[in-house]
């Protein structure tokens, strides 16, 4: 059997229905790749390498003849990998740049009897398709607010209720500041977190509105894509304010459960920004078990930190809702109903 080339259009429709094999190295693969690609790498790194070398000191047939040397033990385990993941014989393929690579691994998969199709122009088409499409301008509803008020929780319910959500925090394994990284899993590279925020973002009906939380344009370690972050900056954003004493209780729920040592290592993160004076206060403070001082230390200069820089929006497309209380549901009643004074 042969294979054919198909645009990134083409291919991300059919791995709906399709698994994709990404046949890049391992390092490749765990930099960035397509969500649900499963790796079945023709080189390892090292042979990746090797094979680069000799392509460019002695050219392409050189470069193929090392490869065979490479590869050729493990033909069968690679085959056997493919016909294991490939759904009613059928599977995508692709490389870095849709070359060498890609088309040796389709042959190899077609000798089984696949029906194989490859990427054309390999995983830097993907990319450049990422990032182009998440540089859209869409109908964006930016939920905002001081630390502890609650957006997160809120957004869960408007996404439990119909509205469309993108939840930047949950795809970035971080909760924004400094104490964001306390009981999260390890966070993506910025790279494969583009590629699973183009994942949800491919999902969403481009006539209606979602919503984002507002942040910074890093989340933890995770930097947003350039345009999609620009966007947010100039879209309508609803800001919730709440006073220090609504939002402490959830706050000291949510951060007490964590040991002394770990909120200790998360302020001192911020020292530079708290100062000395109240950064040994803070720490003092979770040392005797006082969380509501410390986490009052904390928000001055996250609150601080927030308004300086919700004075860089426009405040034409700022809507500002004050509440009293931490319910979840009547916030979202309320936010709803500003949403629905935007006019787009």
């Amino acid at each position: 059997m042969t294979f054919q080339k198909i645009n990134v259009i083409r291919f991300l429709e059919l791995s709906e229905i399709t698994q994709i094999a990404d046949v890049r190295s391992p390092s490749e693969f765990n930099f960035g790749h397509i969500p649900g690609a499963v790796n079945i790498p023709l080189f390892d790194d090292k042979e990746r390498e090797a094979v680069g070398t000799k392509f460019k000191k002695k050219g392409r047939l050189a470069a193929i003849i090392d490869g065979l040397k490479y590869t050729g033990p493990g033909l069968v385990s690679k085959l056997e990998l493919g016909l294991k993941i490939a759904k009613n014989g059928k599977l995508l393929v692709h490389c870095w740049r849709g070359g060498m690579r890609s088309e040796a691994m389709a042959w190899l998969f077609s000798l089984g009897d696949l029906e194989v199709n490859v990427l054309d122009g390999g995983y830097k088409s993907y990319r450049r398709h990422v990032l182009e499409s998440l540089s859209e301008k869409r109908k964006m509803i930016v939920l905002g607010g001081m630390t502890g008020s609650s957006k997160t929780h809120v957004l869960r319910y408007l996404k439990s209720s119909g509205q469309q959500v993108l939840d930047l925090e949950r795809l970035a394994n971080h909760k924004g500041s400094a104490f964001g990284a306390l009981g999260q899993p390890p966070q993506p590279t910025t790279e494969q977190f583009g590629n699973m925020l183009f994942n949800d973002w491919k999902k969403l009906n481009r006539n209606l509105p979602f919503w984002v939380e507002d942040e910074s344009r890093n989340i933890g370690s995770v930097f947003m894509p350039d345009t999609f972050y620009l966007n947010m900056q100039e879209s309508p954003s609803i800001v919730l304010e709440m006073d220090v004493n609504t939002r402490l209780p959830r706050l000291m729920e949510e951060y007490s459960a964590y040991s002394p040592e770990s909120l200790k290592v998360s302020v001192l993160k911020i020292s530079k920004r708290l100062g000395g004076d109240k950064t040994r206060d803070a720490i003092n403070a979770v040392e005797t078990g006082d969380f509501a001082k410390a986490i009052e230390i904390v928000l001055y200069y996250y609150d601080k930190a927030y308004l300086f820089g919700l004075k860089k929006k426009n405040s034409k497309n700022i809507i500002y809702i004050k509440v009293d209380s931490d319910d979840i549901e009547s916030n979202a009643l309320k936010i709803l109903e500003a949403a629905g004074k935007i006019k787009w």
